[in-house]
């Protein structure tokens, strides 16, 4: 799992690549999480454009990074999803439950909406 980490417009952007599933790197991303909120950031982004491959424990990690955002007071929304991840969401129903947005431009602004 990679991952990278950028803020635009006082907005965190995580840019996921490759396959979102579980090892070394989820409980790495959930510290990450967890440290921005510390900060006092709790509006993110997530691309999703770069990844090919999701499984059970990569939606747990978007899951569990979701709700610790919104118990914050934050959000998070999803960029960019790419047609394998979308079809997942869509089987779980977890479509019903993110915000999608065609770019992440669209995401960042749709804060100050």
């Amino acid at each position: 799992m990679k991952y990278s980490i950028k803020e635009v417009l006082g907005v965190e952007v995580i840019e996921f690549t490759g396959k979102l599933e579980g090892g070394s790197g989820a409980s790495e991303f959930q510290d990450l999480i967890s440290s921005k909120i510390d900060e006092g950031k709790n509006k993110f982004v997530v691309n999703l454009k770069s990844v090919k491959f999701v499984n059970s424990t990569g939606l747990g990690i978007l899951i569990r990074s979701y709700s610790t955002l919104k118990k914050s007071g934050g959000d998070m929304k999803l960029a960019e999803v790419s047609d394998k991840v979308n079809g997942v969401l869509a089987i779980t129903k977890l479509n019903t439950v993110f915000k999608f947005y065609d770019t992440v431009n669209d995401a960042v602004r749709s804060f100050d909406e």
